[in-house]
């Protein structure tokens, strides 16, 4: 076992703890939407709770760089977060709460020197010390490309905007972790644990050589950096291997310190991490079972106190079924609060130092990573890799052995494929069993920006967006440009299209073209697709598509690749697509059946307008079938605008999926 783990003086055991029990790690809940007064009750409210940290989820056209009146930010605006178009808005969103004194956690990427431009404006205008204030920005783009999707920029533009912030802080916030390195997006795509391990161990090493590589950073300094860096992880419900995995994740990362980056300073090298508990094995069936999932998860990242988790958010039970409502995210929020005040977790060491078991595993896990590690530093580093498709690959191959595991049985999931009879839920009984979106909230915020437009000094946006531009096209440190553009009242639309015209956009590898399913479990729909073959003349065309701003591609790329497996001939472009950039490829590619997968909470919207266009198009005889989080409560109206067929997260059997969607091509 390394010996930083085992021996750390920070690492009580229970005859040192005498000064009494430790610390809890902080409580968030993340969260944010509709607009920012409505986030801004949610926050206020959730402290007063005992949350002892914020974690803002921002809407996707913020977290893409597009102003609310972009046509893709249609349907999209306060959906999965808060709109955050401009200092104004950042303001609300933090009416009332110090930021001097508040621990943020801001989850951008992308954007991430612009929300964190406008969260340090905000502070000015309030009066803050920007030196003393503390929280994170997520900042870790590399994850974006593999399995998040709010990536913008090409991935050397996006790793030097990264280490912008990185620097940055270093010298002006240096109380703030400038970057989370994820692995929990990782895991959600399918990501099994030595790839996890691999995959964002091999990130961190490639963000600190960029930071030093792009400059202003001396060698004396370079050590406090290392030490700022941070992480943010997944724990599954395999509690025991994920307890293992944080194990190694925290003796490799300090071995990487000393022996890659030279950091001899204990403290600096130490594993400093936050949490999500998993979410893609919550449930759509018998959902009431998610609230021990969540529990048992949140074990293995609080138990091992050498391994524990510096902050933690839990995800609500209803989460498979549509977007949680305060009381769901206050039930979880209590979870973290009795384990961490009623148990004596706190008042003990490391109950799991000495245990053969767990070392062992730990021993099994790194050696794996490793290994892997090697194989991305053959192809050339991180951003090789990324850029060839081959870590896309191996999360798309992963996710479909995953699927099949859970088809075929051999993964036991309660309530899904095994113990599927049961009593009805009064937790689902009635019609307000998740929070629904204002539909009228978009045209609000639509109305804001366009307000704050007209009340803005024009010759002040257009000198502050002239030197933005300017220092992106010089190499420059991005972030005192967009701090001075933030203050003149620019918009995340107009920051985001700056950078757009000096560093053009990217479209990520979506992994499919190498990757092949396990095992032979699509016996009924190559039968089905072989009877549609027949019956058109031609081999079936299915065009799969992300409409909008939604990223997380993970379930459509599974129905891409077992599509293709079973005989289909699949077009797949990836993410972000508008509802005229579907029909037209629909009708240039000639596809029998469209398949659209919006994971956002904006189907009625986005599927509504692809039907549209169809119509205009007269190509709306082809079959559409729609994929997602989708409430029972919008299925009459989806069918009734002509979608043939509405899957959602209990139609896990793809098989079936595809045979449903073969057969509607016979009719």
């Amino acid at each position: 076992m390394n010996n930083n783990l085992k021996n750390s003086p920070s690492n009580n055991s229970p005859s040192n703890n005498s000064s009494g029990p430790d610390r809890p790690w902080l409580i968030r809940t993340y969260s944010g939407h509709t607009s920012p007064e409505a986030s801004n009750a949610l926050y206020r409210t959730n402290l007063e709770k005992g949350q002892t940290g914020l974690s803002v989820a921002f809407d996707l056209p913020t977290q893409t760089g597009l102003d609310p009146d972009h046509p893709l930010s249609l349907g999209e605006v306060g959906k999965v977060g808060v709109p955050i178009s401009h200092l104004g808005d950042m303001e609300k969103l933090f009416d009332a709460i110090p930021l001097e004194k508040m621990n943020t956690s801001m989850t951008a990427n992308a954007t991430a020197p612009w929300l964190l431009a406008l969260y340090i404006a905000a502070a000015k205008k309030q009066g803050a010390d920007i030196s003393k204030l503390t929280g994170t920005v997520q900042n870790d783009i590399v994850k974006e490309y593999l399995s998040r999707g709010t990536y913008i920029f090409p991935p050397d533009a996006s790793l030097n905007l990264e280490a912008d912030v990185i620097s940055y802080t270093a010298r002006e916030i240096p109380k703030w972790n400038p970057v989370n390195i994820c692995s929990y997006h990782l895991q959600e795509a399918g990501a099994e644990p030595v790839d996890e391990i691999a995959f964002t161990l091999a990130n961190a090493i490639t963000v600190l050589e960029r930071v030093k590589k792009r400059g202003g950073i001396s060698d004396a300094d370079f050590p406090a950096i290392v030490g700022r860096i941070s992480f943010f992880l997944n724990a599954g419900i395999r509690f025991v291997t994920e307890l293992c995995k944080v194990r190694a994740f925290a003796e490799m990362w300090d071995e990487i310190c000393l022996e890659h980056f030279g950091i001899t300073d204990e403290k600096k090298r130490r594993f400093r991490y936050g949490v999500q508990v998993n979410s893609l094995g919550l449930t759509e069936e018998q959902p009431e079972n998610n609230t021990h999932r969540i529990l048992i998860e949140m074990l293995s990242v609080v138990l091992s106190k050498n391994a524990r988790a510096r902050a933690v958010q839990l995800p609500a039970w209803n989460e498979a079924l549509g977007l949680p409502r305060p009381w769901d995210q206050q039930w979880s929020m209590r979870m973290q609060q009795i384990m961490a005040y009623e148990t004596d977790l706190l008042e003990y060491g490391d109950i799991f130092d000495g245990s053969r078991v767990i070392d062992k595993k730990v021993e099994e896990l790194k050696s794996a990573a490793l290994g892997e590690m090697a194989k991305i530093e053959k192809l050339g580093g991180v951003m090789k890799a990324l850029q060839a498709g081959y870590m896309k690959q191996k999360l798309v191959e992963a996710n479909a052995r995953r699927i099949n595991a859970i088809e075929n049985g051999d993964n036991v999931v309660v309530g899904v494929n095994k113990f599927t009879s049961h009593e009805p839920s009064p937790l689902v009984a009635g019609d307000e069993t998740f929070f629904t979106p204002d539909e009228k909230a978009e045209k609000e915020v639509i109305k804001n920006i366009n307000a704050w437009r007209a009340g803005r000094d024009d010759k002040a946006v257009e000198s502050a967006l002239a030197q933005l531009e300017q220092a992106a096209r010089d190499g420059e440190n991005i972030m005192e440009p967009s701090i001075n553009a933030a203050m003149a009242g620019v918009t995340t639309g107009e920051w985001g299209g700056v950078l757009r015209k000096v560093f053009g956009e990217y479209r990520a590898p979506t992994g499919l073209s190498g990757a092949h399913a396990p095992g032979d479990g699509l016996v009924n729909a190559k039968l089905a697709v072989r009877d549609a073959e027949k019956r058109l003349g031609a081999r079936p065309r299915l065009l799969v598509a992300k409409p909008g701003l939604d990223g997380h591609s993970n379930g459509a790329e599974q129905v891409a690749l077992m599509a293709r497996d079973a005989g289909f001939e699949v077009i797949f472009e990836g993410i972000r697509q508008t509802p005229d950039e579907i029909a037209n490829a629909a009708m240039q590619e000639g596809v029998h059946a469209i398949g659209l997968s919006v994971l956002s909470g904006s189907h009625m919207v986005l599927v509504r307008d692809v039907i549209k266009k169809l119509k205009s198009l007269k190509a709306d005889d082809i079959p559409i079938v729609v994929g997602g989080i989708i409430p029972t409560s919008d299925h009459e109206a989806l069918l009734k605008m002509g979608v043939s067929h509405i899957f959602t997260p209990k139609d896990y059997r793809l098989d079936v999926v595809l045979s449903e969607i073969a057969d509607t091509l016979k009719k």
